[in-house]
């Protein structure tokens, strides 16, 4: 533990990163008991305004707006994969060509969401439109609804773990996926950050991905175990 550590730290998530950012913030502060964290988890409009309005020191987030001046710093991948459930016809299949996902129902966040826009730019550079059959504001509530057969979705792998291994999700086997989009911790470019902020930050860069791999891990095994 290292002493003289200690003071506020305002991190500011899009709602994806609410499964990842809990577990690296409380591997950090095993090593700063001093820290005073504070977490808000939110969409990605209210985000925005968190750093149009210098609310926060860090804030996560799958790309920084354009349009402001923002130092955004890369620490881990986000895997992006199209999910069915496990019934599903593709299922098992290979290959799967672009044209053929373009068919199906697509549930999505709802517009402006990074992982939609993304998916959406893959599919626009192929003269292809996938349709959003259905609109749901969480991916919690979206993997529900892959299970019950309502459609398909692009989701982060990040997220699909333990449905993964329960088989109660399936990975479909898309040409041109997974896309690989990226967590960035952003600020106001020429800020200044606290001891305390750079350390996370720097936290963040050495250590984040690995810890998060050994997260899912655990609760992998967790749940394999008899209960």
């Amino acid at each position: 533990m290292e002493q003289g550590n200690k003071g506020p730290l305002r991190v500011g998530a899009i709602t994806t990163a609410k499964y990842f950012m809990p577990h690296l913030l409380g591997s950090f502060m095993k090593d700063y008991p001093g820290v005073v964290p504070t977490l808000t988890i939110t969409n990605k409009s209210k985000v925005i305004h968190r750093l149009e309005e210098n609310m926060d020191d860090l804030v996560i987030m799958g790309s920084a707006p354009e349009n402001l001046h923002l130092e955004a710093t890369y620490f881990m991948d986000n895997p992006l994969v199209v999910v069915a459930p496990p019934d599903h016809p593709l299922a098992g299949k290979k290959k799967i060509p672009l044209e053929r996902i373009a068919e199906e129902r697509f549930i999505s966040r709802e517009s402006g969401s990074g992982t939609r826009a993304t998916r959406e730019r893959l599919f626009a550079s192929h003269g292809l439109e996938a349709k959003t059959y259905m609109e749901l504001g969480s991916g919690e509530a979206i993997k529900q609804a892959v299970m019950a057969g309502l459609g398909i979705s692009v989701l982060s792998l990040h997220n699909l773990r333990l449905e993964l291994d329960a088989g109660i999700i399936s990975e479909l086997d898309v040409q041109h996926f997974p896309l690989m989009r990226r967590w960035y911790a952003v600020h106001p470019k020429g800020k200044k950050l606290s001891k305390i902020s750079q350390r996370f930050l720097d936290f963040l860069l050495e250590e984040g991905e690995q810890i998060w791999r050994e997260v899912q891990d655990e609760k992998f095994k967790f749940n394999q175990e008899p209960h």
